[in-house]
């Protein structure tokens, strides 16, 4: 606990522990106890256990049960640091998600996990390729050549008499400064998780027992050395091919050489998981991976003195030499890996032909849309920058070439994809709305049968919440489709090595004005970079509004929920803190004397079941679980196969002797059953055990104004319940079942 806090009182034994999880972005301790006034009792400002203070707000819940809370929702940065990253780090964090998305099965696994690895060092090369674009592209070769594009900028005119290698290896010092910015925040500790760490001897043998478990900082260690090691030999592959298009002498052919040695040891160094992922003591390991890391950066300083002591005759027309090329032939590699990763799913499918379609194709869709961000980001900012610089391209006189044509076919790509995916869930929607509304009255008119005259109005909103909410199990076949259409928009980008533009070829092949198509493209540029600097100004301005903090924080916590295992330049996981806590809490919890209901709202629910796993035996047979507009049915089985499935939902519920309840809404767009989608008049459509888990509840209570209030009862949809008298009651079903089980003697 941190200074300052307020003493810790004993546990006292025998009673039953209501301790509660909130999910992402909760306001507060206070809010999830419904209690105005509560203290720390264990953890710190980062996260913690809170109780309602004595004295001054009843202690007790439910049928007599000690409220408690954990707070981890401080475990992620703050607000504006948590936006401005999650805008900049969103490639990056998508693409360590997609790692943990993939199928069950080993083979799968094997191949899914070193795509994703090749594909995270293609998205750090393209990081130093949109820094090398503006810095030496833009600035050093075209802008410096262009006397009209350097005057009146002392900013520049101080170099731009300079000979071309002076300029290309003085501003080459701009990509090592963004390589060294981002090496130095993923090696920056921002909160020691070592204290929090899991035993070792697992409880389980299910794969989600791991989250939490995993100490993941030798694997980074080693792939942060691994992407430096990238991004430096991809600042000399551009620094040198620029210099082999003036005359290739003997030093510039060996240090290209040198550099492609270098990315080539890095491809294979995350494709061998004997390298990277196991004995993470041996420092044999590091040893490679820094020592390839070295070489790198040596072979920067090298390159940078070659240029400088073998000058060259330089003819600067056009762009960068070499640079349009090396741009073209990474995004080409974008589409093979994300084919190769189409190639390795659908093979999976056939394999195992009885699981659903989506199933395990998320790593697909999550890994294109990571790549499409990345190419997003890195063509609007030479795009947005080459706009800065030729300022008289509004009068017709462009001063500069702009930037390589790659990037306009990237965009082309894009926002192809992105319109036709909007285009299919439109019209997705209007196909699928009238089943969804069929179901959704269905729903309401057994939920408010012969309603009155009156209530007609609350009805309607009733069944649109329904029909809105079920719209949700229609998003992942539309992100698999986003992911095929941004591989072929990727795939496209080869033909700029042909030299045309997008509207040429589409004029010359569909007859639609180039024109238009340019528009179309600039229009979809300016979209990506107004939604860019809405997101940096909303970042700054966001802890004026919890609104959109939440929403915010929404993103940003499920996806630093999984360890790093594909990027190490994302943000650290909090699972790794919040799960082994949660497991020790209700371990001293049980120790103590006391049964523990754990109790676990929308994503706080998957940090629940994580830590069941990890409980022994002995604690275990003391939990009982309530689960609240729970995704672990609904989303987590479908996106993260290997992670949640049939068999770890029974060994939960084994683990706790079957105390277990899951309150759902129809009006849910989030949460769901989780074994069996029955109301409390119909039988289950699972037999045994887990029959009895899941507790539909009608929502809202009712449609009309009760006595003494001038609104009706609200619509929850996707909002915590417990002031419900549902829950109260799964409280005291759950607290009786706890009080029947014969406890441990009590901790001295």
């Amino acid at each position: 606990m941190s200074a300052g806090a307020a003493p810790r009182r004993r546990v006292v034994p025998g009673g039953v522990v209501e301790l509660r999880v909130h999910g992402v972005s909760s306001a507060g301790a206070a809010q999830v106890l419904d209690r105005p006034l509560v203290r720390q009792v264990a953890g710190d400002r980062s996260a913690g256990f809170y109780r309602p203070r004595p004295g001054h707000a009843d202690e007790h819940g439910a049928d007599g049960v000690t409220l408690e809370a954990y707070q981890w929702n401080d475990l992620p940065s703050g607000t504006v640091t948590r936006t401005l990253s999650l805008l900049f780090l969103l490639p990056f964090m998508l693409l360590n998600v997609a790692v943990w998305m993939r199928p069950g099965d080993r083979s799968a696994a094997a191949l899914v996990r070193p795509l994703c690895r090749v594909l995270g060092l293609s998205l750090t090369a393209l990081y130093v390729l949109a820094v090398v674009g503006v810095a030496l592209d833009l600035v050093a070769w075209q802008c410096m050549s262009a006397p009209a594009c350097t005057s009146d900028r002392d900013w520049l005119s101080w170099l731009g008499g300079r000979p071309v290698e002076v300029r290309l290896v003085v501003l080459a010092l701009a990509p090592v400064a963004a390589i060294c910015l981002i090496w130095w925040g993923a090696t920056r500790p921002g909160r020691s998780f070592a204290a929090f760490r899991a035993p070792e001897r697992a409880a389980s043998r299910h794969p989600l027992s791991t989250v939490g478990q995993w100490d993941a900082e030798p694997l980074m260690g080693r792939l942060r050395s691994i992407h430096v090691a990238t991004a430096f030999a991809t600042l000399d592959v551009s620094l040198l091919a620029a210099r082999a298009a003036q005359g290739a002498p003997a030093m510039t052919v060996a240090l290209l050489a040198a550099a492609g040695t270098v990315l080539t040891a890095c491809v294979v160094l995350v494709c061998a998981p004997a390298l990277i992922d196991r004995a993470p003591t041996d420092p044999r390991r590091d040893t490679v991976a820094r020592a390839v890391r070295t070489v790198a950066i040596g072979l920067t300083v090298v390159v940078g003195s070659h240029l400088l002591l073998a000058p060259a005759r330089w003819r600067p027309d056009g762009g960068l030499p070499g640079y349009g090329s090396t741009l073209t032939w990474l995004f080409v590699g974008h589409a093979a890996l994300l084919a190769a990763l189409a190639a390795v799913l659908l093979w999976h499918r056939f394999r195992r032909p009885g699981h659903r379609p989506p199933a395990g194709l998320g790593v697909l869709a999550v890994a294109a849309a990571a790549a499409g961000l990345a190419v997003a980001y890195s063509a609007e900012l030479a795009h947005r920058a080459a706009d800065v610089l030729d300022r008289d391209a509004t009068t017709g006189g462009a001063v500069i070439a702009g930037p390589a044509r790659a990037y306009t076919w990237a965009i082309y790509g894009f926002f192809r994809a992105l319109l036709l995916t909007l285009v299919v869930a439109v019209l997705v929607a209007l196909l699928s709305r009238p089943g969804r509304r069929r179901a959704a009255a269905a729903i309401a008119a057994r939920d408010f049968p012969a309603p009155p005259a009156e209530a007609g109005p609350r009805l309607r909103q009733v069944r649109t919440a329904i029909v809105r909410a079920r719209f949700t199990d229609l998003l992942v076949p539309l992100t698999v489709l986003f992911a095929v259409l941004a591989g072929i928009g990727a795939a496209t980008t080869a033909m700029a090595l042909l030299r045309p533009a997008p509207g040429e070829v589409l004029e010359r092949h569909t007859h639609v004005p180039a024109g238009l198509v340019a528009f179309g493209i600039g229009a979809g540029g300016y979209a990506v970079s107004a939604a860019v600097l809405g997101l940096v100004v909303a970042g700054v301005f966001a802890y004026r509004s919890a609104g959109f903090r939440h929403h915010v924080g929404v993103l940003w916590d499920l996806a630093t929920f999984w360890p790093r295992a594909a990027h190490p330049f994302a943000p650290p996981c909090y699972a790794e803190r919040a799960v082994p806590e949660l497991a020790r809490r209700v371990t001293f919890l049980v120790e103590s004397g006391n049964g523990v209901l754990l109790a676990g709202y929308s994503h706080g629910s998957v940090l629940a079941a994580a830590t069941l796993l990890q409980l022994p035996p002995e604690v275990g047979g003391r939990v009982a679980l309530l689960t609240y507009s729970s995704p672990l049915r609904r989303l987590y089985a479908r996106l993260f196969p290997a992670y949640v499935d049939e068999a770890v939902l029974r060994e939960i519920g084994d683990r706790v002797g079957w105390r277990w309840r899951n309150l759902w809404r129809d009006t849910d767009p989030v949460g769901g059953w989780v074994f069996s989608a029955h109301r409390p008049d119909e039988p289950a459509a699972v037999a045994g055990p887990p029959a009895g888990v899941d507790r539909r509840l009608r929502d809202p209570d009712g449609l009309l104004a009760p006595p003494g209030d001038s609104v009706p009862p609200p619509i929850k949809g996707h909002w915590p319940c417990e002031s419900d008298r549902a829950y109260a009651a799964a409280v005291r079903d759950l607290a009786g079942l706890l009080r029947a089980v014969p406890g441990p003697p009590s901790r001295p």
